[in-house]
């Protein structure tokens, strides 16, 4: 039997990435039926994309659950960090996008796990690495989350709608 306080952050985190919640779209949700077009559109010069932030959110999630689980650096599948370019060169394709997108759905399997394994007394303990306690780091990620959504929802809204694509 699990934790309470475990639980509430589960629900959070799945609300936040992938499940129907009263606060609208959620980041997985805000994805959906998006060309590689779509996500690689800018709203102007050095303006991140949709893509970028897919990326830089499954960043974000490897690093919180890195520091759950004391890990250390350099197992994000990706050279870099926080931001990455996108679409990497090469071009744009729809294999590529479903790639990342994939990365970010594994990684948010990936740190479910971590949170789900937590003891609940972990919760109010510093993450390995700083001073954060490990729920500010978890209800964080949620919030980054949803702060993405929210962007990648604006970022869809202010594409021209001439050139809006549909994925098959």
């Amino acid at each position: 039997m699990r934790n309470g306080e475990i639980d509430v952050i589960l629900r959070m985190l799945d609300q936040a990435f992938e499940r129907r919640s009263w606060h609208g779209t959620n980041l997985r949700g805000a994805t959906r039926g998006l060309s590689a077009a779509d996500a690689a559109w800018r709203p102007g010069p050095r303006r991140h994309n949709v893509w970028e932030i897919v990326v830089h959110a499954a960043y974000w999630k490897y690093t919180v659950r890195r520091r759950l689980l004391a890990e250390r650096r350099g197992s994000f599948p990706l050279k870099g960090s926080n931001w990455f370019p996108r679409p990497a060169a090469g071009g744009g394709t729809e294999a590529g996008w479903k790639e990342d997108v994939a990365l970010l759905v594994s990684t948010h399997r990936s740190l479910r796990d971590a949170v789900a394994s937590l003891d609940a007394r972990a919760l109010y303990r510093p993450a390995a690495g700083g001073r954060t306690p490990v729920v500010d780091l978890l209800t964080g990620i949620a919030a980054h989350d949803l702060y993405h959504a929210g962007q990648i929802q604006l970022l869809k809204r202010l594409r021209p709608s001439g050139r809006r694509t549909r994925r098959s």
